[in-house]
């Protein structure tokens, strides 16, 4: 997600967010964690990734939507 996929996702910016200040390494951690989080929460309530450019992106609805995506409450 960090290295291969060159496009845009919510979850790639937030993981090149980390990158820069804690090191590549931390940063997979990090992306595979919060990436399990979200397709656990996927799985649970059949709902999809939102993975769009940040423009044509919709607001999520709900606080766990929000907390889901890493957006400040």
């Amino acid at each position: 997600m960090l290295t291969r996929f060159k496009g845009f996702s919510s979850l790639r910016a937030w993981g090149l967010k980390i990158a820069r200040k804690r090191g590549h390494k931390r940063a997979c951690v990090a992306v595979a964690r919060k990436l399990a989080v979200i397709m656990r929460a996927m799985w649970r309530d059949g709902s999809t990734f939102p993975f769009k450019a940040p423009a044509a992106q919709k607001k999520p609805k709900g606080k766990r939507a929000l907390k889901l995506l890493g957006a400040a409450t």
